[in-house]
């Protein structure tokens, strides 16, 4: 009497013929004859396997409880491996994957273990994968779900924890009182610039406008001296010696005792002579 195996596409029979290996069959239908054949199915799919919580010792004596998960599967292309090579697979991937967390999480130091998950993750899954290849397993993803330190260091990275952001809080604060005093350092350099500068605008200013003013005076002078020179052309001297022989009179009637009379006064004295000798 024969029997039918119906195989899904993610599975795969490992078939025995008087206990020779016939190879990995499926998908499909696969038959098997009583005494005859023996088989034994492989599932492809991924597999998670949860790594029962253990104590390491870190590098520097830091007791650790770690648990974490690990994704594997049975590789389509040496899935007979799984059969022939390893009894239980899954069990011997535990006790592998136990032994490389404590070797890896022993060469690493205490803060590094706590900050550094994605680095270990990625060593175990390496170490892993590079030993379960001979039984045709692939390790795809090692995860780490928690690590929990002991009590009492577990306090002390409180306390660091505290300490470091009461350092980063004064260090903030020096930083926010540098780059103020900075800011209020170069406003007022700027305003000094400012007002040096202003002030300097202001002197040139008012020096042009000094030197406007007294192109302005002194052309008033020219122009006005070029009116007298002007009218002075059109006087006689007769008319200016009869304005001198007024200003003496008016000379002669003040208090005064002493009087100092130009050189041309006299001149002009003689030609009033020759006026009245002419009208004699």
């Amino acid at each position: 009497m024969a029997f039918i195996n119906f195989v899904r596409d993610y599975e795969r029979i490992a078939r025995f013929r008087l206990g020779t290996f016939e190879g990995m069959m499926g998908p499909g239908i696969v038959f098997s004859l009583p005494i005859i054949h023996q088989i034994q199915k492989i599932d492809t799919r991924v597999t998670v396997l949860d790594i029962p919580r253990q104590t390491n010792i870190t590098k520097d004596n830091a007791p650790l409880d770690v648990d974490f998960l690990v994704y594997l599967r049975v590789n389509l292309d040496d899935a007979e491996k799984a059969v022939l090579e390893v009894e239980d697979y899954t069990s011997a991937v535990v006790g592998l994957a136990t032994t490389t967390l404590r070797a890896v999480i022993g060469d690493i130091d205490l803060d590094d273990v706590l900050s550094q998950r994605d680095r270990i993750n990625e060593l175990i899954r390496a170490r892993l994968d590079s030993e379960t290849a001979r039984w045709g397993i692939k390790v795809t993803n090692v995860e780490i779900r928690e690590i929990d330190p002991p009590r009492d260091i577990q306090e002390a990275m409180n306390r660091q924890m505290s300490a470091e952001r009461v350092r980063r809080a004064v260090v903030l604060e020096a930083d926010g009182t540098k780059e103020a005093a900075v800011t209020v350092a170069e406003g007022e350099k700027q305003s000094a610039i400012l007002k040096a500068e202003g002030a300097r605008q202001a002197e040139i200013l008012a020096a042009q406008g000094d030197q406007q003013a007294a192109v302005l005076r002194a052309q008033g002078y020219a122009d006005a001296l070029k009116a007298i020179h002007g009218v002075a052309s059109g006087v006689d001297a007769n008319t200016m010696t009869l304005q001198y022989v007024d200003a003496l009179k008016e000379l002669g009637a003040a208090d005064s005792t002493k009087f100092v009379l130009p050189l041309e006064l006299t001149k002009m004295l003689g030609n009033l002579g020759d006026l009245t000798s002419q009208d004699d």
